[in-house]
């Protein structure tokens, strides 16, 4: 979840149209913080690590729902959207036919622990039934987890572009520089996914992919978390980019990050660290 989580944090600034659409900008600021994105992509984690086998599909939805809410009540304040941040409070609400793109940007998690394409798919689907379950919200985070999928398991590019359109019928055929000058703040998945989708199919490594991301503008740090999410699955993230991650989180959110990097058995960024981050002492 390294490149979805910098995605946030970096894209932040940038978010509502704020930037210059440009890639020549500081990759990180002191307005490079986490936001909602991270919160509910380490929320979807936790509770997918614990059901995606041998739970019936009800299972696994309401264990998501409680795990949002409860990350939710510990960050109440992370940038959520107006009905979702409703639906946190209100514990009776089920799933209000979104097609936000919040479904797409939680999503990344279902990428690393699906045991196959048609498991991970699966997995995006019941994290996003909860709250998004219009069908292009469905289909934004299905997109995205296939997507992730594919990458970590040797496909190329163009193998990945083919099965997105193939499957999902977004259209993937605009450059970014075609994209850039008319795209604007949007937080549906129709217009942010596909997008996304670009920027990771352009660049040329993790940053380049991060900075094409904000270069495009629009509902910045969920575009580039998208985007960062399938980089990573790619290319992997750069030791110095993951230090600047975990300086940006605290310990509970570094905590569930090493717990992630258990269960996908890559641990060796954690070694020489100690086994868990710790609480702070006050």
């Amino acid at each position: 979840m390294y490149g979805a989580i910098l995605g946030d944090m970096i894209g932040a600034p940038y978010e509502f149209d704020r930037g210059r659409k440009t890639k020549d900008f500081p990759l990180f600021s002191r307005r490079s913080q986490f936001t909602d994105d991270t919160v509910m992509s380490i929320a979807v984690a936790r509770a997918l690590i614990f059901t995606r086998h041998g739970c019936d599909d009800e299972t696994v939805r309401r264990e998501v729902a409680d795990s949002m809410r409860n990350w939710g009540r510990i960050y109440p304040d992370a940038g959520y959207g107006g009905r979702f941040r409703i639906w946190l409070k209100d514990e009776s609400m089920g799933p209000y036919g979104s097609y936000g793109n919040g479904s797409a940007m939680r999503v990344s998690s279902a990428g690393w622990l699906g045991d196959d394409l048609a498991h991970a798919r699966k997995l995006a689907r019941l994290s996003a039934e909860p709250t998004h379950d219009h069908p292009e919200g469905i289909k934004g985070a299905e997109s995205v987890a296939a997507a992730i999928w594919l990458a970590r398991n040797g496909s190329t590019k163009d193998e990945i572009r083919d099965y997105v359109v193939r499957e999902f019928g977004y259209d993937l055929s605009r450059t970014c520089d075609e994209i850039r000058p008319g795209y604007h703040h949007d937080e549906t998945c129709q217009k942010t996914v596909p997008e996304a989708i670009t920027a990771f199919l352009e660049g040329t490594d993790f940053e380049d992919v991060i900075r094409t991301a904000v270069s495009l503008g629009g509902d910045c740090d969920t575009l580039t978390c998208i985007a960062g999410s399938i980089a990573e699955a790619f290319y992997g993230v750069p030791a110095e980019l993951k230090e600047e991650c975990l300086a940006r989180l605290p310990w509970n959110l570094k905590r569930e990050l090493c717990g992630f990097d258990i269960v996908r058995g890559q641990m060796d960024f954690w070694k020489g660290r100690g086994f868990l981050p710790e609480p702070p002492e006050d």
